[in-house]
């Protein structure tokens, strides 16, 4: 029998089958429902006589980085559970969502569902998943192109005197690499001068983390070289990311970059923070970022950084982003 969830500022329809739950979404799943949702979610599963759930996503033609943190995090409660998780008449436009975050492979979407639900009411929009403006200009593109291509230039110019500090300094690779999540989760390798000892991930569990909250943080980390320290400083252990703004992967204005295990312990709500592409700088690092030290003042900057943005707002933090370099006092730690 179909009746609205009535916990959540959205009508939730389900329909009780036996052991299966039928969950119809709503058209926009983004934050606020994403966040009703995943609540409702976790009530759903603490049914020991809960065996499958189908999300019906025949009215849903809008989803963002929130929305898909939702979905995330109930997959991971219904395998948890022993649930069944199973995806129905997913539009177009979501599954670009879904293959942009590389989770098209992930969810158990079934093909062929888009008629077993009635479609009368529905009405079908043709829409890409929800972006930030931010992502959608061209011209922020352009800018990222004709900035990474003479970042990569100067780059190119200090590879060989940078590298050399690097092996005298330390033994092991030059360019350190690794998986970070842009835009709507979307992982990708990111690619800077090693400024830390060779070894340093696998000894991360041994130093002390000074931050609170989904990041990690520590001012005075021995696992940074004496090299990598000035590199850090000056921030060119950094330059090798204009690869990663070449390649769409990052702007040159942005959010800071998560790693996929500090996206596991997000909220959906700070799953905000990915509906822009992560940038090289941005308000978290010309606002202090060696000093903070609370993971709600970076969500709390990088939607600052959402709401104020325009090809003008970029321009104002580039120079102070420039005006940090050359301040020897600045630098993350």
């Amino acid at each position: 029998m179909s009746s609205p969830n009535a916990k959540t500022s959205f009508c939730l329809l389900t329909t009780r089958m036996n052991s299966t739950l039928l969950v119809q979404l709503p058209p926009r799943l983004t934050v606020i429902d994403a966040v009703a949702f995943r609540k409702c979610f976790q009530q759903w599963v603490e049914d020991a006589n809960l065996t499958k759930i189908i999300l019906d996503f025949g009215q849903t033609t809008m989803i963002d980085s929130s929305g898909m943190g939702s979905l995330i995090s109930n997959h991971k409660s219904a395998q948890a559970n022993n649930i069944q998780l199973t995806f129905w008449s997913v539009q177009p436009q979501v599954k670009l969502a879904f293959a942009l975050g590389g989770l098209e492979q992930i969810f158990n979407i079934e093909a062929n569902t888009a008629a077993i639900i009635p479609t009368e009411s529905r009405r079908i929009e043709q829409r890409p998943p929800l972006t930030h403006p931010s992502v959608r200009s061209l011209m922020k593109r352009a800018i990222d192109i004709i900035g990474a291509i003479i970042g990569l230039s100067i780059t190119v110019l200090l590879f060989i005197p940078i590298a050399i500090a690097i092996k005298l300094d330390s033994p092991g690779p030059v360019l350190f690499s690794q998986i970070r999540c842009g835009w709507m989760g979307r992982r990708f390798r990111i690619w800077k001068f090693r400024s830390m000892v060779s070894n340093a991930e696998a000894l991360k569990s041994n130093v002390p983390n000074q931050a609170a909250g989904a990041f990690f943080k520590n001012e005075h980390d021995p696992r940074i070289t004496r090299v990598g320290r000035f590199l850090r400083r000056t921030s060119l252990d950094e330059f090798p990311q204009f690869w990663n703004v070449l390649m769409g992967d990052m702007s040159l204005l942005g959010t800071r970059p998560p790693t996929p295990d500090e996206l596991e312990k997000y909220e959906v709500s700070n799953w905000q923070r990915l509906d822009v592409r992560p940038g090289m700088s941005g308000e978290w690092q010309v606002n202090g970022r060696s000093k903070i030290r609370n993971f709600e003042d970076v969500i709390e900057l990088d939607l600052r950084y959402q709401q104020n943005w325009s090809l003008f707002y970029d321009f104002k933090l580039m120079l102070k982003t420039v005006m940090l370099i050359f301040n020897k006092n600045s630098g993350a730690a």
